[in-house]
């Protein structure tokens, strides 16, 4: 299944590398693009020393383990949110037949290899971070996992999109604020939030096991919405069933998938 993607990935890599001129300038225009994020972030702590609670570094910390998992994501699986567009036209039809899992051909359709740039840009910021906060060396572990755990959750979370497009065929813009809107608001300290929403990526939507619970563990703090503190460790149970059920979600989609006839 890596090799296959692998392979596809690699078609269009080649065919972005054509032309290196255009490569070289998407890349960096990414790159620029996703600064624009941290520039918000310098921008708000130039007028204050805290936010919510949480030091600038702290923030950055934040910012860093969530956008370099949603940038993984983003790279590598998000692709399957055009899946309406190969409903409409019929081109569903012609990869359900092929000997290759359609989950795995969607996300390697129109790979874009210059979302790298997006990718260096959250890896910077999180070395930052880490290299700034006075952290403790025994508690560095979760770091690797809190990562993992997330890209595992935003795949969950593009997948249910994915399937969500089979009834929704005509409503891509729905679900694209349903991924790339939950990769926004894991960007910052949950403690900004109101208690309800937080209740709600917690316990239902588990955006709060992306960074923030692992976190809080990570930086050594209490959680302002007094969640225990075991919840800190939870990041890999709610991956794994968030993918269960996006993954259960999938199928039933493609099981109840009519063909367009074209």
């Amino acid at each position: 299944m890596v090799r296959t993607y692998a392979l596809l990935a690699w078609t269009w890599t080649r065919a972005a590398m054509a032309y290196p001129a255009s490569f070289a300038i998407m890349t960096v225009l990414g790159l620029a693009v996703a600064g624009m994020d941290v520039a918000v972030i310098l921008i708000v702590f130039a007028n204050t020393t805290t936010l919510a609670g949480f030091s600038r570094d702290e923030t950055l910390f934040l910012y860093g383990t969530a956008n370099l998992a949603f940038c993984l994501c983003d790279m590598f699986v998000s692709n399957i949110d055009r899946i309406s567009q190969h409903i409409k036209a019929g081109t569903l039809d012609t990869m359900l037949i092929r000997p290759v899992s359609p989950w795995l051909q969607l996300a390697a359709d129109r790979f874009l290899p210059t979302r790298i740039g997006r990718i260096a840009q959250a890896a910077v910021v999180l070395g930052y971070a880490l290299s700034a906060l006075d952290l403790d060396p025994g508690r560095l572990w979760m770091v690797p996992v809190m990562i993992a755990c997330g890209i595992v959750i935003f795949t969950a979370l593009w997948t249910l999109a994915g399937a969500l497009q089979f009834v929704l065929v005509d409503a891509p813009e729905v679900t694209s604020a349903f991924t790339y809107g939950t990769g926004q608001l894991t960007q910052y300290p949950f403690s900004i939030y109101g208690r309800e929403l937080v209740r709600g990526v917690t316990y239902v939507l588990p955006l709060a096991f992306v960074n923030w619970q692992p976190a809080l563990y990570v930086l050594d703090r209490d959680d302002p919405f007094g969640t225990p503190e075991f919840m800190r460790f939870l990041g890999p149970v709610a991956a794994l069933v968030l993918a269960l059920l996006a993954a259960l979600a999938w199928r039933q989609g493609l099981r109840h998938y009519r063909s367009t006839g074209s």
